[in-house]
């Protein structure tokens, strides 16, 4: 599992670039969509959600954990399980307390990050398109959005669901070509929070027992 929740939040749920196809399709619908909660995301001074953290293998969710998320402009912070990471606005860090290992690293088209605004914003390039309807998610009546790759990517689909009235993601499933699925489900969200100036900050002070690895 440790290894999986990893994985995921080192870039699998948003992929890098893989650049314009003249054969994308974009649902006109489903752009509207996506593009309000876009906008919706990005006029706030600051954004905060709990959510559930589910993944597995063969399109089944074997395991579910909480996670926490909080997020201004560019920068944020995520946290699921004993994994941590900060993007501070030029480099991110994984922080691993379990192995007490941190790794920082620039981002790049391979590594990118788990924000669902950079989801929101690559599909313009990256995905043909889809709406899908409605669908009950927790109660919610959601606009169900289809991702598909334009070009190979690793995934096979993105699913993203959306409270299209309060303009937010309420859920969101990424499915591997390997029948990997991780799944994202909000549950409480905040907004325009008074953070901690050093929210998005690594104070190295704090880990002089880990292994730091710079990449």
């Amino acid at each position: 599992m440790r290894n999986i929740i990893s994985k995921v939040i080192v870039g699998s749920l948003v992929v890098g670039t893989v650049g314009f196809a003249s054969a994308q399709k974009i649902d006109a619908k489903a752009k509207k969509i996506l593009d309000d909660i876009t906008a919706n995301y990005k006029s706030k001074k600051n954004t905060y959600f709990k959510f559930s953290f589910g993944s597995g293998v063969n399109e089944q969710v074997a395991k579910t954990e909480p996670g926490i998320y909080y997020a201004a402009g560019d920068k944020y912070k995520l946290k699921i399980m004993d994994t941590e990471q900060i993007f501070d606005g030029n480099k991110i860090y994984n922080i691993n307390t379990d192995d007490m290992e941190v790794t920082i690293a620039k981002p790049n088209g391979s590594s990118t990050m788990f924000s669902p605004i950079n989801y929101l914003s690559t599909y313009r390039n990256d995905y043909n398109v889809t709406y899908g309807g409605k669908k009950n998610v927790n109660g919610v009546n959601a606009d169900f959005i289809k991702l598909t790759p334009v070009k190979a990517n690793g995934l096979k689909y993105v699913y993203i669901f959306v409270d299209s009235a309060k303009k937010q993601m309420v859920k969101l499933e990424q499915h591997g070509n390997n029948k990997d699925v991780a799944v994202i489900a909000i549950k409480e969200y905040k907004e325009n929070q008074e953070l901690d100036p050093n929210m998005f900050v690594f104070d190295k002070n704090k880990y002089k027992n880990y292994v730091i690895t710079e990449l």
